[in-house]
């Protein structure tokens, strides 16, 4: 991922924009997850420079188990690169191996108000989550996402329904920043992508498929084995009336044909046609195998990946190096501004 450049028309193409996203690791993507909005990320490469950041500094926001999250660290990190990020086109590295990430939190936290922070509703919803760990890094929270963000200069960030605040007190904290020392940071504007399947529970098909799901059948994590897809395919909740179509009233069969059709490129009347007259047994049987096929490419890239530790360390390695490079500039530019005597690096 290159520095932002200042061009003209008449000199030099139009810069890609840059997009930057953090990934806690807490668990494997859903089939959900990636139908929705993962399997674009690749095809984002082309068109943007585009940065992913493993964000384990976040996850210890809930007290984790250390061994689990080291191991789910480099998990997460070899399932992005499994589901397409190339480390050649895309900024890929570890939060906490970027240092630049909590220095300019602190300096960020200097620049945010008290109301502002507590007015943030993920913070109230964790607080009532996990009442026995009510620490100030859940409090100050949105200023190492800042800081994540305004460090690379980001033009987009994805954001979803639980962030869109966050992105909005970074917009506020670059513009106080920028008001008193001049046009130090982007203005972060949200990326709203193409859109995907919005992919149901398997249980309870009026209900977004989730991870954190307790029933284990409910959702379709994207590293099951293909005989789990299929058996959990087998039990997805449908309904009385044995006919495959896509009509109002029929929320079990409209996630299934929905999930059907976004692995196979099939329409709705194509699948309509093509299971006419038989029953959902065939129906659920065909979309598990489907499914498990689809996903065939991403389980088999990570089982490659997890057994190659060194490939592993050699890309999050370089991409650490890239990513405090890049982000020292806007740092030390920070630092002169706030009146810091220049670091040593």
């Amino acid at each position: 991922m290159s520095e932002p450049t200042q061009t003209t028309q008449a000199s030099k193409p139009e810069r890609k924009k840059i997009i930057l996203s953090g990934i806690q690791p807490t668990g494997v993507f859903t089939l959900g997850n990636y139908l929705g909005a993962i399997r674009n990320w690749a095809a984002m490469q082309e068109d943007y420079n585009c940065a992913y950041c493993i964000a384990n500094l976040h996850a210890i926001t809930v007290r984790q188990d250390a061994a689990k999250l080291r191991q789910q660290t480099i998990a997460c990190y070899a399932l992005i690169l499994a589901c397409g990020i190339d480390p050649k086109k895309s900024l890929t590295f570890i939060q906490s191996h970027v240092p630049t990430h909590a220095e300019l939190s602190w300096v960020l936290s200097c620049y945010t108000q008290f109301g502002e922070l507590s007015r943030m509703t993920q913070f109230k919803d964790k607080s009532l989550k996990h009442p026995e760990n009510v620490n100030v890094g859940l409090f100050t929270y949105p200023d190492l996402m800042a800081a994540d963000i305004l460090l690379y200069q980001a033009d987009l960030v994805p954001v979803g329904a639980d962030q869109k605040q966050h992105l909005e007190i970074t917009r506020d904290i670059a513009v106080r920043f920028n008001n008193l020392y001049g046009n130090v940071f982007t203005l972060p504007e949200p990326y709203i992508p193409k859109v995907g399947a919005r992919i149901m529970s398997l249980a309870e098909p009026t209900k977004k498929m989730s991870k954190s799901d307790e029933n284990q059948n409910a959702f379709i994590s994207i590293l099951d084995a293909p005989e789990v897809i299929v058996k959990k395919f087998k039990r997805a909740v449908t309904d009385s009336q044995a006919e495959v179509a896509y009509r109002e009233g029929k929320d079990g069969i409209n996630n299934l044909m929905t999930i059907y059709s976004s692995v196979t490129g099939d329409s709705f009347e194509t699948i309509e046609r093509d299971f006419a007259g038989k029953g959902y047994g065939d129906f659920k049987q065909a979309v598990g195998e489907a499914v498990a096929e689809h996903l065939r490419p991403v389980r088999e890239n990570f089982d490659r990946l997890m057994k190659d530790k060194a490939y592993l360390e050699e890309c999050y390695t370089e991409g650490a190096k890239k990513a405090l490079a890049i982000s020292a500039r806007t740092l030390d530019k920070v630092y002169h501004k706030v009146g810091f005597v220049k670091p040593i690096r």
